[in-house]
């Protein structure tokens, strides 16, 4: 049965290794529980927000009320599609697109985390792929970003593996110390050419597209 209302509580990408759910309220518990159990070596930062240093309560509750604010900001002019990553029916992590001014640019960002008990399975890989094919197929997108800490080697790994091409560099703080971040794109015609692929579904996609202006 559709969503009434909010058709994008049945968007989905459907691939033979992962499944990407449009994040609703029992997602989003999953994804704070698992947040709350680790993303990442307490020793580094691969977020340019630090979310992850917040004490547990407040961890699982910002979590929360972050999916609630980009469910409730989601407009044409401005929105952060994020998913809930399940493997075998199981929350392992989280992957988004988010844009402004899509309709003019044609342009969206990615981002994602895994929980750490099931990184280094080439997950990461298979998710952003699902990711672009939303974006590029189902969106009608011309671009896709990313970006990535220079010291954040397993994320550089995905985005370099999937070919993308550098698109510059800045400087941020984090954690009080001055860190390089690395900008990356992906064009329309490099993912048609390379990573397209016919084993990638894509579920309820139709439905959404007012809600995004398309």
């Amino acid at each position: 049965m559709t969503h009434p209302i909010w058709p994008l509580f049945d968007l989905r990408v459907v691939t033979p290794r992962v499944e990407l759910r449009y994040i609703d309220d029992e997602i989003a518990c999953a994804l704070a529980l698992l947040a709350q159990r680790g993303v990442h070596d307490p020793a580094f930062m691969p977020f340019s927000i630090e979310w992850t240093d917040v004490p547990s309560p407040q961890l699982e509750r910002n979590t929360m009320q972050y999916y609630w604010r980009c469910r409730a900001d989601t407009s044409p002019a401005n929105w952060n599609i994020n998913f809930g990553v399940l493997v075998g029916g199981e929350v392992v992590g989280t992957t988004s697109l988010m844009a402004a001014d899509f309709l003019t640019l044609r342009q969206f960002e990615t981002g994602s985390w895994l929980g750490r008990e099931h990184q280094g399975k080439g997950l990461g890989k298979e998710m952003r792929i699902a990711t672009l094919h939303l974006g590029f197929l189902g969106l009608a997108a011309l671009w896709a970003t990313t970006g990535a800490f220079a010291d954040n080697q397993p994320s550089l790994g995905v985005t370099r593996g999937l070919g993308y091409t550098v698109a510059g560099q800045r400087r941020t703080v984090s954690r009080g110390h001055s860190r390089t971040l690395h900008g990356f794109e992906l064009g329309r015609d490099e993912f048609t050419a390379r990573l397209q692929r016919d084993d990638v579904e894509l579920h309820g996609v139709e439905a959404c597209l007012p809600l995004l202006g398309l």
